[in-house]
């Protein structure tokens, strides 16, 4: 995949894991854009990437998603990073909780998928983005619509890869293991850092490593294959 002169669009851009992908991107010569819904945590994130965009936007809103594909119609990456999470039972949680899990999670990235691909197969180079999450491979027990829509990205992607063979657009997914951001203050121990994850996606990206995952991640694709019973345990413990 060609690393740079690219225009990248960042779901979820402000902080964390998208930032950190940003600087990445912003590094290697690529203008980048960030979505996200707080202004003021935009506006503290372009001023460290000097040139880069910023948008508000609630992804999770029909008309917010259009006007963002309007306004930005000529990328060539689109990184579906955005996500939230609610820990607790699903008797626990709230249909609105739910629904906004949902939407930031899985239907967002579909719809902008859906709306950026006549393009992206335009460019002479393009790709998609997923970040979906270890949680994708083994659930964990007080996460389940989270999980439920990180497993989905994760299908979606390979599909989409599938439907996309043949074009110029490559489809990545990015499977973090527990990663030191603000969404997992709080829980568990030894985190990856952000940098740490941004160069270890670099690493596969520009190598054209379509399914890149990642440290702890990694151990834990490698127990459910091998002991399936014993990844299920670990995550019922909490993760």
């Amino acid at each position: 995949m060609k690393p740079t002169d690219h225009r990248v669009l960042i779901t979820g851009g402000a902080t964390g894991i998208g930032f950190a992908l940003a600087s990445k991107f912003h590094a290697f010569g690529n203008h980048v854009i960030l979505v996200g819904r707080s202004g003021e945590a935009l506006a503290r994130a372009t001023a460290a990437l000097p040139g880069a965009e910023a948008c508000v936007s609630d992804l999770t809103r029909a008309d917010h998603r259009s006007q963002l594909v309007e306004r930005y119609g000529d990328i060539s990456i689109l990184v579906n990073n955005a996500g939230v999470q609610v820990n607790g039972t699903i008797a626990g949680s709230s249909p609105t909780e739910i629904e906004n899990e949902l939407g930031i999670n899985l239907v967002a990235p579909v719809l902008l998928a859906r709306a950026y691909v006549p393009r992206l197969v335009t460019a002479p180079s393009a790709a998609i983005v997923n970040v979906s999450s270890a949680l994708a491979l083994v659930p964990k027990e007080n996460a389940a619509v989270y999980c439920a829509t990180k497993a989905g990205l994760r299908s979606f992607s390979r599909a989409l890869r599938w439907q996309l063979e043949g074009t110029n657009v490559r489809v990545f997914e990015l499977v973090p293991p527990l990663v030191d951001t603000a969404m997992t203050a709080g829980r568990g121990t030894s985190k990856m850092s952000p940098a740490h994850l941004a160069d270890e996606f670099w690493r596969g990206f520009t190598s054209d490593r379509h399914e890149i995952v990642v440290g702890k991640a990694r151990l834990l694709s490698l127990v459910n294959r091998l002991a399936p019973s014993l990844a299920e345990r670990s995550m019922r413990r909490g993760g």
